[in-house]
């Protein structure tokens, strides 16, 4: 039998948004989060808490610590919303859960490569008319990650529905 959608939705998204905190601050290494807007232009100097050794870092480091976060966060979601839903009864369907989390990944990945001056969050805002807002960072707020976690929330609505596509209750 097919589940009622809206309430599906609700709990895809809740679960969704849940395991993306938990994804994007607890689990992302704090060397992911300093180096993956690392660019050769603009590399980033990492130190690591431990050890206190500083690193240098480029492009290439960059692409593969916001691929390494990405991966973590995308696996939280698939953990915790599948858990989630088998707690309350839901299927979903495997390719409709393949093709959420991609889009998740996706658009994480997108969002969170913000490399100066290149970040496509950094170039919406301007298109848009926010770059002042993006840029904000005092008073408490930071424009760039109200912006970028604004992103995430409408991509995770639009995973949920898709992950909503051909569930069942049991």
């Amino acid at each position: 039998m097919h589940a009622h959608r809206p309430a599906v939705f609700a709990a895809l998204l809740g679960l969704g948004r849940a395991a993306a905190g938990i994804g994007d601050f607890w689990a992302q290494p704090d060397y992911c989060a300093r180096v993956k807007g690392a660019s050769d232009d603009q590399p980033v100097i990492y130190t690591d808490p431990v050890t206190e050794k500083s690193t240098t870092h480029g492009t290439a480091d960059g692409r593969k610590a916001c691929l390494r976060h990405c991966l973590t966060y995308t696996a939280t979601q698939a953990v915790v919303a599948g858990a989630g839903a088998r707690a309350l009864g839901i299927r979903i369907h495997p390719g409709a859960a393949t093709a959420a989390l991609a889009l998740s990944f996706g658009t994480h990945y997108i969002a969170d490569r913000r490399v100066p001056g290149h970040g496509v969050l950094e170039k919406l805002a301007a298109k848009t008319g926010v770059s002042g807002f993006y840029q904000l960072n005092s008073h408490g707020m930071n424009g760039a990650f109200q912006l970028d976690s604004a992103w995430h929330h409408w991509w995770e609505a639009a995973a949920a529905l898709i992950a909503t596509t051909k569930a069942t209750t049991r």
